[in-house]
């Protein structure tokens, strides 16, 4: 059982080098972490917390996010962002980034790769037989290495690629067994996976046209959320469009982006 000054390590260890606040999930903190103890021989949650600090580059620390963050998401997830990107925002950016042709997207949350390949294969499809000659590769990032692995292999349940449109299906993504697919080598190649931690310093020297940031700043305490947003805003386009998840929102006195509706926001300029 893990005891309270334990919980209270975890927590402020997380909090600080992730900007996670955990501090109202200890059954999950500790359900989670106590096989992984017993797995890997640890006495205590203290003597696990004592190799993660000394290393925080190490194996243990990045065991310890792989294991506390929570990933779910799927094919299509908020398929209403995917109809604005078409309708609205693709069209603007083509006329924004025609004379060099880089269109830059990041996915930055994108756990187990379903919204980066979402992303590139709406792109490959709404730029047809143009895309050879633009750069539309997304930037996918997150935090943990394990689902960055799970989104590189791209081998996805039957039912997983079910919401997408039969003619992605077919097209994109081959099939392995009565079971699973796995993503094409022409969609894989669109797609950039690093692993990336938001609390770090951006290195981007190029200024993004388009950020997916869905659903992972329910986990940030309110400072921490409104720097992220800060950061992102610095590194976008003018007029560039951030999209976050539909049960998020962004206090308008505490961000420079415009509200355009919904979990759908803008920086300003064209």
């Amino acid at each position: 059982m893990i005891t309270d000054n334990e919980f209270k390590r975890i927590v402020l260890y997380v909090k600080n080098n992730y900007g996670i606040d955990l501090s109202q999930k200890r059954v999950l903190v500790g359900g989670r972490l106590e096989n992984y103890l017993v797995r890997n021989g640890y006495a205590s949650y203290d003597d696990y917390m004592a190799k993660v600090e000394a290393n925080p580059k190490g194996t243990e620390a990045t065991d310890l996010i792989n294991v506390l963050t929570t990933n779910h998401t799927y094919f299509m997830r908020e398929s209403t962002h995917f109809d604005y990107m078409r309708r609205v925002v693709l069209p603007w950016a083509k006329t924004k980034a025609g004379k060099d042709r880089d269109l830059r997207i990041w996915s930055a949350a994108s756990s187990t790769g379903e919204e980066p390949y979402t992303l590139a294969m709406l792109l490959m499809d709404y730029f047809g037989l143009e895309h050879k000659t633009w750069d539309t590769k997304v930037l996918a990032t997150d935090v943990s290495t394990r689902v960055l692995e799970h989104a590189t292999r791209g081998i996805y349940l039957k039912e997983e690629i079910g919401p997408l449109p039969p003619k992605w299906k077919q097209r994109f993504f081959k099939r392995i067994n009565e079971e699973e697919y796995q993503v094409k080598d022409e969609l894989k190649k669109e797609v950039i996976f690093r692993q990336f931690n938001l609390m770090n310093p951006f290195p981007f020297r190029k200024q993004f046209h388009i950020v997916f940031l869905r659903n992972v700043m329910i986990y940030f305490p309110d400072d921490t959320k409104y720097q992220v947003i800060q950061k992102i805003y610095d590194h976008m386009e003018p007029g560039g469009y951030l999209f976050i998840g539909t049960t998020e929102s962004l206090n308008r006195g505490k961000t420079q982006f415009q509200y355009i509706e919904p979990s759908i926001y803008r920086k300003q300029g064209n």
